[in-house]
């Protein structure tokens, strides 16, 4: 990949949101010559580069149509996801949003880099992009963290499969982002021009890993100490994202 992407065919998930429409403005405005933007029921958009892109993460069927009809991306950027206000709890979750989270989270990034993986490889391998999240790595009781801890492992392993097919794979951890998924929570955030700028950038570069925030970079350095340690030190976030 270039730096300013040129000629590249991206399609993003979740593009109606903050982040999505974030993920879609740079890919053009570092040169892409055309961008899916995937969502379930996609909207308009005022630019004939975008490819309004119907896709349900949740479905499988949904995701093999869009795989059919989108065969020049040489780019993913697995960027949907659900962080559902009720979610509150490990111990006792609702069936509900087990299945929903799951789902969305890592189902959803599972199945597309499945189903785009032929279609990366035949047109020279690519890239994928997993916004994952900090609360993979932080002891908070809720399935949204489970469910990004898993992604973040699927992300690991897809890395090392699709390898052979010159394919990178990059994870973003970040943590509060200033979107509407963030909004009900009163903590300090990152801009989304932020997140997508980095995460363009890791792409690029071939990184396997981006680190988009301040409290990403220092969550990692301390993945390496005593589980104990790292509970205390994100205890007054936990009860922030909880409460």
């Amino acid at each position: 990949m270039t730096q300013q992407l040129e000629n590249r065919t991206v399609l993003v998930t979740g593009a109606n949101g903050g982040l999505g429409t974030e993920f879609v403005r740079q890919a053009l405005e570092r040169g892409a010559r055309r961008v899916y933007a995937a969502a379930r029921a996609p909207r308009e958009w005022d630019d004939e580069r975008i490819v309004p892109l119907g896709l349900d993460v949740t479905d499988p069927s949904s995701i093999a149509a869009a795989a059919a009809e989108a065969t020049d991306v040489d780019l993913v950027v697995n960027n949907a996801g659900i962080a559902p206000a009720s979610d509150a709890s490990i111990a006792a979750p609702s069936e509900r949003s087990l299945e929903d989270v799951f789902a969305t989270n890592t189902l959803g990034p599972i199945r597309v880099a499945a189903a785009f993986a032929p279609v990366l490889a035949s047109n020279g391998g690519g890239a994928v992009l997993t916004v994952l999240s900090l609360a993979a790595w932080v002891p908070l009781p809720t399935v949204y963290a489970a469910s990004k801890a898993a992604a973040w492992a699927a992300t690991n392993g897809l890395r090392v499969e699709l390898a052979a097919q010159g394919t990178t794979v990059t994870g973003v951890i970040v943590g509060m982002v200033d979107t509407a998924m963030g909004a009900r929570f009163d903590v300090p955030k990152v801009a989304p021009a932020d997140v997508v700028a980095q995460s363009y950038d890791g792409v690029v570069a071939g990184a396997s890993e981006v680190l988009a925030d301040e409290d990403s970079r220092l969550v990692k350095s301390m993945l390496s100490r005593p589980a104990e340690e790292l509970a205390a030190a994100t205890a007054a976030a936990a009860a922030v994202v909880t409460s």
